[in-house]
């Protein structure tokens, strides 16, 4: 990394910016809006069904992340929930 470290955002499910657990967990647009904007980063949509070589690439990479989020977690309802929304297999 350059030395700088990203400042923490705070997203919440009640003003819209994380999806609950029920319905898949993960950013929506808008909390990917304010992440990015805060931050400087680039997140992007989830690729659930992906329709170029760059996005099967990325779905790759988050279902193999996420695996090892759930498998070395105690409590990983959301990141569960989130490869399930993903179509992880």
């Amino acid at each position: 990394m350059d030395g700088k470290l990203k400042k923490s955002v705070s997203l919440a499910v009640g003003r819209g910016e994380k999806l609950p657990v029920s319905k898949g967990a993960g950013l929506t647009a808008k909390g990917r809006a304010k992440y990015n904007r805060e931050t400087g980063s680039n997140l992007k949509a989830p690729a659930p069904n992906p329709k170029t070589k760059a996005d099967e690439g990325r779905k790759a990479s988050f279902c193999a992340r996420m695996g090892g989020v759930v498998a070395k977690s105690k409590n990983a309802e959301r990141a569960k929930a989130s490869m399930k929304r993903w179509n992880c297999k």
